[in-house]
């Protein structure tokens, strides 16, 4: 039976290349955004307009893939965002990353546990940060609310570990996209990761062949 995934984030640059490579493999992919009307590719189910940050919309959103699809086996938490702020900005936007970064992945997460557990391997992957492990200059709100989900992941890969269901997370570095080409002009890019190998990575932790392994964090980190 083919297997169905969940990408929140599905419209940003990562989440593109999540869905590209997860088509590639034969799977039914459905991609829940806070975007709407955007393209997608032939077959995939897009679910717009969805404020992950409410228990309830994400509820929802889930519910719209079970219903389409007969089933979820693999959410990949790929919704999020980021900030270089400063500890004493004027407008600080600790609130803003834990509710982007955390609570978006905490909401889908509840939502499709039910489902995932009806699966018979059961994926959840989210995506952390390398930049949380230690923090930099800048860096405190991001990486703050990060490292919330990196003991999202471990707690509840414990919580899980009498079920068929995994929970796993990445920690990319600097990924090679064209704003960050912008942002960074003197860095080489030749070190960054790129969103498809990323994708690869997570995939693989959301097949069935990833069934050993539960509450990792796994470094992306290219040559940086």
């Amino acid at each position: 039976m083919t297997r169905t995934i969940a990408v929140t984030g599905g419209h940003g640059i990562l989440g593109r290349a999540v869905v590209e490579a997860a088509l590639a493999d034969g799977l039914n992919v459905a991609v829940i955004d806070h975007a709407s009307g955007l393209h997608v590719p032939e077959g995939v189910q897009e679910i717009g307009g969805v404020d992950l940050t409410d228990p309830a919309a994400a509820e929802g959103a889930i519910g719209k893939v079970v219903e389409r699809f007969g089933g979820l086996d693999a959410l990949l938490n790929v919704a999020g965002g980021f900030v270089w702020q400063t500890t004493d900005d004027a407008e600080p936007a600790w609130a803003r990353m834990f509710a982007l970064n955390l609570t978006t992945a905490l909401n889908a997460t509840r939502a499709a546990l039910p489902h995932l557990k009806q699966s018979t391997e059961g994926r959840i992957v989210n995506v952390g940060a390398n930049a949380a492990l230690k923090s930099a200059a800048g860096m405190g709100a991001y990486a703050a609310s990060k490292s919330g989900v990196h003991r999202l992941t471990e707690s509840l890969a414990e919580e899980l570990k009498s079920t068929s269901v995994t929970v796993n997370a990445v920690l990319p570095s600097i990924l090679d996209t064209e704003q960050n080409r912008k942002d960074m002009p003197d860095a080489d890019p030749a070190t960054w990761v790129q969103p498809s190998d990323l994708a690869r990575v997570m995939l693989f932790l959301a097949s069935p062949e990833s069934r050993a392994i539960t509450g990792a964090l796994i470094p992306v980190t290219g040559r940086v």
